[in-house]
């Protein structure tokens, strides 16, 4: 008698691959991420639009998947993240949210507020980012300084954790002049310093720096204790790093940023490729501040 059970059928959504010793770990929280920022280990976050992919990033070991407004460029095909709205960001925060659950995930889950959802007072800005922590969010980001401070305070109050974003601003992309790199003088610089000193009194846990000078992001990582640096085409000395997931897959429909690197080169999975991500952001091997000095 053949006691041999029948395989168990085949999920629509696909088979997940096994859980890497890098996660095996309990959920990531807020504690956990102050606790990595002060023992001076590299925290590490990749975005993230759907189940599957925020699933198997999980799965890789990547502490923090950030829902960006990104997807306007990545997921919609518009040329700047300006057009996204809350309710994309609502669909795609649900979605990276069932993915985690569905294989009892334990990343921190971050959605940015898209443009226009948070500027007009405080009082929208905690409408909006109710979406989407009832969404499934942990934590919400949004961009610029100096003004945005008292919305951090006023959203940390009420018990929405936050992450701030200083350097280059997507939204702002306009105003800005195109992708430039920020705070390459000393009066932008300080300015940077400024709002980016705010921000942590506001109560803002981290800040993503993007597209800053490298030295600039170091000593602003050492002067702020209590938010944790997340940099992007900022150098190494930040507490982490954060990269568009199709980017260090290869995968980009316009002009690869010079500060990304090509993950799935040399790996045969993409569950492999961000493990390679995971283990040299944790070593230091990634960025390659050499590679692209401001």
């Amino acid at each position: 008698m053949n006691t041999t059970s029948a395989p168990a059928p085949a999920s629509p959504y696909g088979t997940l691959p096994p859980a890497s010793p890098l996660a095996q770990r309990k959920p990531v929280s807020l504690p956990r991420l102050a606790q990595l920022h002060a023992a001076g280990e590299k925290i590490t976050m990749l975005t993230a639009y759907d189940a599957t992919f925020a699933a198997v990033a999980d799965a890789a070991g990547v502490e923090c998947l950030l829902v960006g407004d990104s997807l306007g460029m990545v997921c919609q095909g518009l040329p700047s993240t300006v057009g996204v709205s809350l309710e994309a960001m609502r669909y795609h925060t649900e979605s990276v949210s069932r993915g985690l659950h569905r294989v009892q995930g334990t990343a921190w889950l971050i959605a940015d507020l898209p443009f226009g959802s948070y500027h007009e007072s405080p009082e929208q800005a905690l409408r909006s980012a109710t979406v989407l922590m009832q969404a499934g969010a942990h934590m919400v980001k949004l961009e610029g300084g100096g003004w945005t401070a008292p919305t951090v305070r006023f959203l940390v109050e009420r018990g929405i954790p936050v992450c701030a974003h200083l350097g280059l601003t997507p939204q702002t992309v306009h105003a800005l002049g195109g992708y430039r790199v920020q705070g390459r003088d000393d009066a932008a610089a300080q300015t940077l310093r400024r709002h980016a000193l705010e921000l942590q009194d506001a109560g803002a846990a981290m800040l993503v720096l993007e597209m800053v000078p490298a030295a600039l992001a170091t000593a602003l990582t050492a002067e702020l204790p209590r938010c944790a640096t997340i940099g992007i085409g900022a150098g190494k000395g930040t507490a982490g790093q954060v990269l568009v997931m199709h980017d260090m897959l290869g995968i980009n429909l316009g002009k690869m940023p010079k500060f990304v690197r090509n993950f799935m080169d040399g790996h045969g999975s993409v569950k492999a490729a961000i493990e390679a991500y995971v283990r040299a952001v944790k070593e230091g091997r990634f960025p390659d501040d050499a590679a692209h000095a401001w």
